[in-house]
């Protein structure tokens, strides 16, 4: 609404007025709160806060244009194009239907084909997504699953210039890629935040969804340390800021121009924005862009532990106060956990003074930090509270794999009230020398409930080692007589080894 200069006479005193008739109307509401039974505190509050907000000028927000504008310039469209075999042979005809020296025989021969063998042909497949420099001379952040397996990369400056683009490295595990641009000049570019943002910060998103190069959202930044299950080091902020496909890669800016996050991920029916989207935070994409710089692929820190959550029956058994951290199923041999001590049942609590939450927390701590860097575990062993140093190794390139239990199973001990039948581990094929074999399962009984299933092997109980059905209950007794309503069961699956609390109720 505008305003001709004869009126800006009159304006305080019409200021004046409505702030006046706005406090009148405060105080009657206030009042009818005090008459309601709210209380004298609740009036005086009520009271402050409207006439605070009624002192405040009237504003409208001031936009994001010059922030885009400074911004914008240094976005990209990242087209790729990738080469796949694609099979042309007519799915009626056989290569056994082919007659020795025959015509068609003579034709695979001529292109140079074994007898049956159609000749191939290139499937050539285009994508596009987003990007952003992050240096003058070229190197632009943008996502592992724009760039992965392509043959050709270009990008495209907003001003619509075309460049060859070359691919750096890659880093699957986090969806980062790095790819760089050579031409003689320099490029606008833009920085990654220092800070975390907070839930409810303004968000700016940038890229190309659909194509349509330059597209501008916004949004708020609606939770922060996501878990969307794409990974192991998913540590996702979510944004609102509508985001589409041709989003994936580009960059999501806080209101001074700097990087929070690299947009990624989003959740959709119907193949568009419903308004959730996810970014790679800027101190991890900070991170593995400068290993990619500097070494081309990512090395990683390993720690050698099989984990899992603290849940709330678990932190029972163990006596902790909380159902946080994780606790180690098995270190691995030869691991850097084994090598310093841990052992299977110590909860880790703490990375170098930072709390671990949960046995992903713990993943990507561990997964962020470079191979020969020495950390502090607090580690929680037997109901002692203690600090272990650890000096990490480099993530082996192959797993090993551990044994599968077959089928064969022998009758054993009933466990009614934990709904389980158990043979000596020897006894049982593929089930190992040690421990208790589970041969029997009731869908409806307490270790089911849990987690056990059959063919799982129980190695121990409350940390002691068990051989037959009297061990189990033997340790289960002494677990109720010390008032714990659960005790922990170390239990090896089929491809991994496990805590799980079962109750001590009618042991």
């Amino acid at each position: 609404m505008t305003h001709d200069d004869s009126n800006e006479a009159r304006k305080p005193r019409r200021v004046a007025k409505r702030r006046v008739a706005l406090l009148t109307s405060v105080a009657l509401v206030a009042v009818a709160g005090l008459i309601a039974g709210r209380g004298y505190d609740n009036l005086q509050w009520t009271e402050a806060a409207h006439a605070q907000v009624a002192s405040q000028p009237a504003e409208q927000p001031a936009g994001f244009a010059d922030l885009v504008q400074n911004v914008r310039p240094a976005v990209v469209s990242v087209r790729v194009r990738i080469e796949e075999a694609a099979n042309t042979a007519d799915p009626s005809l056989d290569s056994d239907d082919v007659t020795p020296n025959s015509p068609m025989q003579r034709f695979f021969q001529q292109f140079g084909q074994q007898h049956g063998d159609m000749p191939q042909q290139k499937e050539i497949i285009t994508g596009e997504g987003s990007g952003f420099f992050i240096s003058p001379d070229g190197y632009i952040v943008t996502n592992n699953h724009v760039v992965a397996h392509a043959k050709n990369v270009q990008v495209t400056t907003i001003d619509g210039t075309t460049y060859k683009a070359k691919v750096i490295g890659t880093d699957p595990k986090t969806d980062l890629a790095l790819i760089k641009v050579g031409a003689d000049k320099a490029f606008p570019f833009v920085k990654f935040a220092e800070h975390t943002p907070r839930v409810g910060d303004w968000v700016v998103a940038v890229g190309n969804p659909f194509g349509l190069h330059g597209t501008v959202t916004a949004g708020i930044v609606s939770a922060r340390g996501r878990d969307i299950g794409s990974g192991p080091y998913d540590d996702y902020i979510q944004i609102d800021a509508p985001i589409n496909k041709g989003n994936s890669g580009g960059p999501a800016f806080d209101t001074s121009g700097n990087v929070i996050g690299v947009n990624t991920a989003i959740v959709s029916p119907s193949g568009g924005s419903v308004g959730i989207g996810f970014d790679i935070p800027a101190s991890t994409a900070k991170m593995i862009v400068a290993q990619l710089r500097e070494h081309g692929h990512v090395d990683r820190a390993w720690l050698g532990v099989q984990v899992q959550p603290v849940s709330a029956d678990i932190a029972d058994s163990l006596g902790l106060k909380q159902a946080q951290g994780a606790i180690v199923d098995e270190p691995q041999a030869n691991s850097p956990a084994a090598k310093a001590g841990i052992k299977a049942g110590d909860v880790i609590t703490a990375v170098d003074g930072k709390t671990v939450t949960d046995s992903r927390a713990l993943a990507r701590t561990i997964g962020m930090m470079a191979p020969n860097t020495s950390v502090k575990l607090t580690v929680v062993h037997q109901g002692e509270v203690k600090d272990m140093s650890v000096m990490l190794g480099p993530m082996p390139t192959e797993k090993t794999a551990m044994n599968d239990t077959d089928g064969g199973h022998r009758a054993g001990s009933d466990m009614p009230h934990l709904g389980l039948t158990l043979a000596p581990a020897q006894d049982v094929a593929g089930a190992g020398g040690t421990g208790l074999a589970v041969v029997n399962v009731d869908p409806a009984g307490v270790a089911a409930q849990r987690g056990i299933q059959t063919g799982d092997v129980i190695l121990d109980v409350a940390g002691k080692a068990v051989s037959s059905g009297s061990d189990l209950t033997s340790a289960l007794k002494s677990a109720k007589a010390s008032g714990r309503p659960d005790v922990l069961v170390r239990v090896k699956t089929s491809d991994a080894t496990r805590f799980v609390a079962l109750p001590t109720g009618n042991a």
